[in-house]
């Protein structure tokens, strides 16, 4: 690697704030904020919205949408077709 041109790799902690739930890493990402760690050391603490503790896909509470129900429900209703 070329140097001077690459951002710091340094250690981080990303929180998910919906689950609780914080990971430990390194990582390009900076934050002003700061947060004491397990291992008693202070570390730059990144926010996120969701990860894999909260995402629907991982949790296994993701809803299916059942979307042919929904066109038999519309054509009952308001009937095949539509010709003007």
């Amino acid at each position: 690697m070329r140097k001077g041109i690459h951002p710091e790799y340094r250690p981080v902690v990303f929180r998910d704030r919906a689950a609780d739930y914080a990971f430990f890493t390194r990582s390009t990402m900076t934050s002003e904020r700061t947060i004491e760690w397990e291992d008693g050391r202070t570390y730059p603490v990144v926010d996120v919205e969701i990860s894999n503790v909260s995402h629907p896909f991982y949790t296994g509470t993701a809803r299916v949408l059942d979307t042919a129900g929904r066109v038999e429900r519309f054509e009952r209703r308001y009937g095949k077709g539509g010709g003007a």
